[in-house]
């Protein structure tokens, strides 16, 4: 086969045609650029935020934790509290401080003997 001839005619329409294409490329070209701005600008702003939201969060989940081992600790230290509570008041009857006293630092009367027996401490 053989190749068509064609002869491209250099003149005024054809120059100008050329140069409105041109242009209209560029600003294709522009307005593609300009969005990509835009796009990126906007990414800024969802990046931000979602970061301090994402901090934050894991604040919080770290003060949640630490909210309850401190519910766990105060538990703790109510029991605790009424225990000794309990003692105190206990500890005004004679005879359970002759009792505690005899359990716990083996204190006896003349003539007893104390064969001492683990975990028996009067409650």
């Amino acid at each position: 086969m053989s190749k068509p001839n064609v002869l491209q005619m250099n003149n005024a329409y054809v120059n100008d045609e050329s140069l409105r294409k041109r242009y209209e490329e560029e600003e294709t070209r522009k307005r593609h650029r300009f969005m990509g701005w835009i796009l990126i600008c906007m990414m800024l702003l969802f990046i931000l935020p979602t970061y301090n939201l994402i901090s934050t969060y894991e604040k919080l989940e770290k003060r949640r934790v630490e909210i309850e081992k401190l519910e766990q600790r105060y538990q703790a230290l109510v029991l605790e509290t009424d225990a000794q509570k309990l003692l105190a008041k206990r500890l005004k009857d004679s005879s359970y401080i002759e009792k505690y006293a005899r359990a716990k630092y083996y204190y006896s009367q003349t003539g007893e003997i104390i064969y001492p027996v683990p975990d028996l401490l009067p409650k």
